[in-house]
């Protein structure tokens, strides 16, 4: 116990006519307390726990200048904001799709103990209008999130291995080559980014190769099945991945770096569908596990459940903005 104790922990303790400590009660967490009480020649521990209301709350937001800015100008906190790109990163790129004008709405669960606010929970529905196409998104009971129709949101592969700052060389038939000095064909996407910036394995596969080259510098080659590989070049180092081994959607294979034929620190991800290239930001994905047949049914009702609540929430909010402008007409 003594070693999980944070400077400004507080401590309730008790002491018998014998000064020997008697009881002791440690606040673990807002929800948590550890009671530990002498009994006879020995101490017995016990955990509590207070229940947890849950109240449901929406926010609404239309974006003028980055997804995150409406994020925080719609009452979302850092961790909502991070966990909604998530949702549908999939299918958007935050860095790059987004407009102004695209909006969202989102309903999410409020966490309460004995009436006191204590933090936000999970998202439960969430709709986004990007460039015109809404995308949808229902939590279910195994805390994964589908489209309406019961396809997950997850694809069998990530849009982007690295979070990045920029796109400096797009996939494009010609260009001219930074350190070459002549123009050739580029059949990959260089995301610019931090040197030592973590790159994930953008789906299941197994490593067919992993080692260093004059051009490629520190590289991973991953199969994918029959029909599709990923590579990965450039990295400052790889991480500990090898010849044959498997690894899994999101796992680090390497950090970014120049090391090769490159002018500077970035990604450059490649992704072959039948031994052709395609580009990475634009090549269609395939789905992840669609939701169970046995809970389909359950699902759909849920699905429109939530989706009735976020539209009828949205639709309120619009209302009443609506309201409040022509009231200062």
């Amino acid at each position: 116990l003594l070693k999980r104790l944070n400077v400004g922990d507080q401590l309730r303790i008790a002491s018998n006519e014998a000064e020997l400590l008697a009881a002791l009660e440690y606040p673990l967490s807002k929800t948590d307390t550890l009671f530990i009480n002498l009994v006879g020649d020995s101490y017995q521990s016990h955990r509590e726990s207070k229940e947890v209301e849950i109240r449901e709350s929406f926010s609404y937001g239309t974006i003028t200048s980055s997804f995150w800015n409406a994020g925080v100008s719609a009452g979302l906190n850092d961790s909502q904001i991070i966990n909604f790109a998530n949702i549908f990163g999939w299918d958007i790129d935050f860095a790059l799709d987004i407009r102004a004008g695209d909006n969202f709405n989102i309903t999410f669960e409020n966490k309460y103990i004995e009436g006191e606010y204590i933090g936000t929970g999970n998202i439960l529905a969430a709709e986004i209008t990007n460039q015109g196409e809404v995308f949808q998104a229902i939590r279910f009971t195994d805390d994964e999130y589908y489209t309406p129709d019961g396809r997950s949101m997850r694809k069998a592969f990530l849009r982007a291995p690295v979070n990045f700052k920029y796109i400096s060389s797009s996939f494009k038939p010609k260009r001219f080559h930074p350190v070459q000095k002549r123009w050739k064909a580029h059949r990959g996407i260089d995301y610019a980014a931090k040197q030592g910036t973590p790159v994930v394995a953008a789906g299941n596969g197994k490593v067919t190769h992993a080692g260093y080259s004059k051009y490629n510098g520190y590289y991973v080659f991953i199969q994918h099945g029959n029909d599709i590989v990923t590579k990965y070049l450039h990295f400052y180092k790889r991480a500990v991945v090898k010849k044959g081994q498997r690894v899994k959607q999101g796992q680090v294979i390497g950090y970014v770096g120049s090391t090769g034929l490159a002018a500077g620190p970035h990604l450059h991800y490649e992704f072959l569908l039948n031994g052709v290239h395609r580009n990475p930001r634009t090549v269609k994905l395939p789905d992840a596990r669609p939701i169970e047949k046995k809970y389909k049914a359950k699902f759909s009702l849920l699905a429109v459940e939530r989706l009735k609540a976020l539209s009828g929430a949205k639709n309120a909010l619009l209302s009443t903005e609506k309201n409040a402008i022509a009231a200062n007409d």
